[in-house]
This record gives C-alpha cells, structure tokens and sequence, in this order.
C-alpha cells in the first residue's frame, strides 16, 4: 500500500526530495559558516530556509490533499498567535498532528521557528529529520533518566530565540488509538484517577520540566484539542500523499504562564486536570459535532505554499533538464540504469517517510499499559 502510493506521487517524491537535500546543503554551510560567529543571525536564517522545505508539506495538505481545517478560538487566544513564544500541548490523535500544527504556524507566521519535542530517531530521517535538527528540535530517547538533561539543556538554549516560537509537546506521549485508550482506562481505575473516554492520561514529567525551565521567558501555553468529525476518516500521510481529503476541528485555549501552580506537583496536576477538561470537551463535540461556531476563526488557505511549490518545481525542472542535456545520461543503457536506480531510490524513502508516520499505530495495549505504569 505505501508502495503504490509513493509510486503515484514520484514527481512530489523528487521535487521534496532534491529541494530537501538542497536546503539541508544551505543549512550545513550556514551552520558551519555563521552560527560560531552569530547564533541570532543563523536562527534568523536559518528559519527562512526551513519554511522553504516545510510549506511543502503545507501544500500537501493545503492544495493537494485539499484536507479542511476547522479553527475555533477566543479573541485573546487568535490575536496572540504567531506574536510570542508559546509551548502549545495537545491531545495526539492523528499520525499528522505535527502537520496540523506546521499548517496552523504557518498561518500565524511563526511556521520557520515551530519546534517540536521528538523521538530520537526521527533526526535520523533524510531531509525532514535533517532539518528538524538544524532548527533546534529536541530529540528525546523517551528514557527519563537519560531524557531529563537533554530537555532541561534544549529547553535553556531557547532563552535568548530572537523570533516568536512554539514550542509542540505531546504530553499523552503516543498517538490516541484503542488498544492505548483501554490501557490508560485500566490505569486510571486501578489509581482511582477519572476515566478517560476521548485522550490518553498524560505523562506529565516532560511539561513540568518544560514549564520549569520556560516560565522565565515565554509567556503563554496554547492547549489545543484535535477532533476528526465522524463521518470523516482520520487524515493520514498515506491519504495526503494519495489526494484524499479529510477534515480536521482544532480548538485553541491560551493560557498565561502565570496562571501555573510554582510547585512542580501544582504543574503536573494543571496538566492532569487540563486533560480532564480536555474529555468533556469532546465528548460535547462528540455531541454537537462543533466546538462552538461563535468561536469559529476561517484560516482560509494562502497562495505562499503554492507559489513555493512553483518555484522549486520550475527551478528543479530547468536545472534537470541542463543536467541531462551536458551528460547525456539518458543516451546509453548505463545512464538509464543509473537513473532507474535513482528513481528507485526516491519510492524507497517516501515509503519510509509514510510508514514512519505511521510506527507507533500497532502499539499493543501491553505495551501502552507498560507505559501508563511507568507514568
């Protein structure tokens, strides 16, 4: 299955692909070149590039796939987005919730410096995974005993960020599937905690260590809630890539930092009671199949992606066309063999990249139960 479809999506496999490794060779030199001297000047750099590679992926969703967004927030909250550093949290339900929240950073202008907390393995991804790390994202073993340093350490280096951030933080740690649903049940009931019926019970080390170490310079927590209406399928990267649209309600609450509890127990607490309001309020849109139209915000969907995707596309194909007129690669058995080999080669690393997205779906509930435990 994932296979065929990046067999179908070839061309958009090249053009990320080779418009990929084009940025991450821009954002080595500029690594090399100028963060020693002006880590501010790099970051500010740095953040243009990115966003080059990233609205790809916007596109996919925005154009391609032509999947809806559905975005419901106060004046407060709407007003702020985008204009200072945020740690937003949300409930994981989608294998393209990162997407989701690159699509709503873009439209709020931050989409260059959006950060994210991340499993270790995804720097190790070719292009995308590559420039995560260029921009700063924190990669964690999901071992707190080896995790806690590295997040206090990637937390501190963010202090002197001379653009508005957001920083994402899944704090269900996992994606929301049944199997991890009943597990987190089973655990609850066993602890005497309130059952959950639409989110996973939180793991709450990594907020309260974020909280502790960013309540000094950023300001603001955004709590977003993803809900998928019922009679629409989950988006996935593999419905994305195969131009299947879906539908997405995203609600959107800012909290101020100095609401907080100080002690690290008042955090880990906010978070839990955060999740627990964070249930009803689906299980009202469950009800109502909205999160409340007097709050509805329309995002519209901006030309920037697609002009970007033009660009590389016109660019990528002129220097194509230059490369294979000097070699005459395709004039010999040879040179058709090579870039068979390349093509190969492209439908290889879409079809990690798709099942990547989808790793953590087969988790068994034992496996989910073991991690509530260790909780």
């Amino acid at each position: 299955m994932a296979i065929a479809a990046a067999m179908v999506v070839l061309p958009i496999g090249l053009l990320f692909l080779l418009s990929g490794f084009i940025v991450n060779l821009v954002q080595a030199t500029c690594f090399l070149a100028i963060r020693p001297f002006s880590k501010s000047t790099y970051r500010k750099i740095n953040r243009v590039i990115a966003e080059l590679l990233w609205i790809q992926l916007v596109w996919l969703f925005d154009w391609w796939a032509g999947v809806k967004v559905r975005v419901y927030a106060d004046s407060e909250t709407y007003n702020s987005m985008g204009k200072e550093h945020a740690l937003v949290i949300s409930n994981h339900r989608s294998d393209v919730d990162w997407l989701v929240g690159w699509l709503l950073a873009q439209r709020s202008g931050c989409l260059g410096s959006a950060l994210a907390v991340m499993k270790k393995s995804s720097k190790f991804l070719p292009v995308i995974g590559w420039s995560m790390w260029f921009n700063e994202y924190l990669f964690l073993e999901r071992n707190w005993a080896k995790d806690e340093n590295t997040l206090k350490s990637g937390l501190q280096r963010l202090k002197d960020f001379p653009r508005p951030f957001w920083l994402a933080l899944f704090v269900e740690g996992t994606r929301f599937t049944p199997a991890k649903l009943l597990a987190s049940q089973e655990y609850a009931q066993s602890q005497g905690l309130p059952i959950p019926r639409n989110v996973l019970i939180p793991r709450t080390k990594g907020f309260v260590s974020a909280v502790s170490n960013m309540r000094s310079f950023v300001p603001a927590i955004y709590d977003i809630t993803v809900a998928i209406p019922k009679d629409q399928p989950s988006p996935t990267m593999l419905r994305i890539l195969r131009a299947q649209s879906s539908e997405v309600h995203i609600l959107i609450k800012r909290h101020s930092m100095s609401e907080l509890p100080e002690t690290n127990d008042g955090v880990s607490e906010w978070c839990k009671d955060t999740f627990v309001a964070k249930d009803a309020i689906l299980d009202k849109y469950l009800a109502e199949g909205t999160f409340g139209e007097e709050n509805y915000k329309p995002i519209g969907r901006p030309l920037k992606s697609l002009l970007v995707v033009m660009f590389w596309s016109c660019l990528l194909s002129y220097a194509t066309y230059r490369f294979f007129k000097w070699t005459a690669l395709l004039s010999t058995w040879k040179g058709v063999g090579f870039s068979a080999l390349g093509l190969s080669l492209v439908v290889v690393l879409m079809n990690v990249f798709i099942v990547f997205s989808q790793a953590e779906r087969s988790s068994s509930a034992k496996a989910a139960r073991n991690r509530a435990k260790n909780e």
